[in-house]
């Protein structure tokens, strides 16, 4: 789905920047944990976990994991790496990672991004 599309699609301008977009671009404020020439993390601001971060690519190229993987095998390793780095730093390094993909999934920013949930989860918890 293009840009357009999307935004269309979630009631927002055509082409407006995500807000992972304006959150890369320091256009709005975020609690970053991590950062480097491929992604950002930050905490998400409606923690569904006592550790709730999100792991984002600094591309608004791929609206979900599916696109990600087909076209960047590397950066969705990446993303899943930097992810179990957080795990073990802001955890006892078990986490659980989550993708949205799709409207009917739970997802409302078409930008890739890896939820990583820890802290005293319960199988079965969360979905």
């Amino acid at each position: 789905m293009r840009r357009r599309e999307r935004n269309r699609r979630l009631g927002g301008m055509p082409d407006a920047p995500t807000i992972f977009e304006r959150i890369i671009a320091r256009e709005i404020p975020a609690d970053i944990v991590y950062e480097d020439e491929r992604v950002i993390a930050f905490r998400d601001i409606a923690p569904q976990a006592p550790v709730h971060l999100l792991v984002v690519p600094k591309t608004a190229q791929y609206p979900d994991v599916a696109a990600l993987a087909s076209a960047d095998a590397a950066l969705l390793a990446h993303i899943v790496d930097v992810a179990r780095q957080l795990a073990a730093e802001h955890a006892d390094g078990d986490y659980r990672l989550v993708f949205n993909s799709g409207a009917n999934a739970g997802q409302t920013v078409f930008h890739v991004h890896a939820h990583v949930l820890a802290g005293g989860l319960a199988e079965g918890t969360l979905g």
